[in-house]
């Protein structure tokens, strides 16, 4: 099957996704990414890239050896964590602020976590049972975590792009 691209911006995104093999939200991202990329918008780089997975790399290392020091290091001064009603649910607080709130409550923490890409973005991923259970999603500026949310929602998480990357 042959598509112009216009015409795929102008299906529904559940008669997109089985042509793409995807959720229709994760169609619905895949033609965001497009979209920016037909109209000029700079991707991501290899190094930018790079950079984001090392940065959650040290994130979760710092986490699980309980090492406050080096959770500062990456985390801005003004992070915030957010989780979903369903981490709530779990035992996450909804909204915790601030660089030492924030590093106090990973601190010793994400044992089970693991590296993913969320939606292409490293990230880490909680599965049990061999399914995702909370999505750790990062949005990073500046060199720095600026935002992590948690996300536990079954039906968000079906959604997600996910794929767990060896340590």
């Amino acid at each position: 099957m042959a598509f112009v691209l216009h015409d795929l911006f102008d299906l529904p995104f559940d008669e997109i996704a089985p042509i793409v093999g995807r959720s229709p939200a994760a169609a619905r991202q895949l033609a965001s990414r497009a979209r920016r990329r037909v109209q000029g918008a700079p991707a991501a780089s290899d190094a930018d890239r790079a950079r984001q997975r090392a940065l959650v790399k040290a994130f979760l290392a710092a986490s699980r050896g309980g090492d406050f020091a080096a959770l500062l290091a990456v985390l801005d001064p003004d992070v915030v964590l957010r989780a979903d009603t369903a981490a709530v649910k779990m035992g996450a607080t909804a909204e915790v602020r601030g660089a030492a709130d924030v590093a106090e409550t990973f601190k010793g923490r994400a044992q089970a976590a693991q590296l993913a890409l969320v939606n292409g973005t490293a990230g880490l991923v909680w599965a049990a049972g061999g399914r995702p259970r909370v999505v750790f999603a990062f949005t990073i500026a500046r060199g720095k975590i600026v935002a992590i949310d948690l996300l536990a929602d079954p039906e968000r998480l079906r959604q997600l792009d996910l794929t767990v990357l060896n340590r």
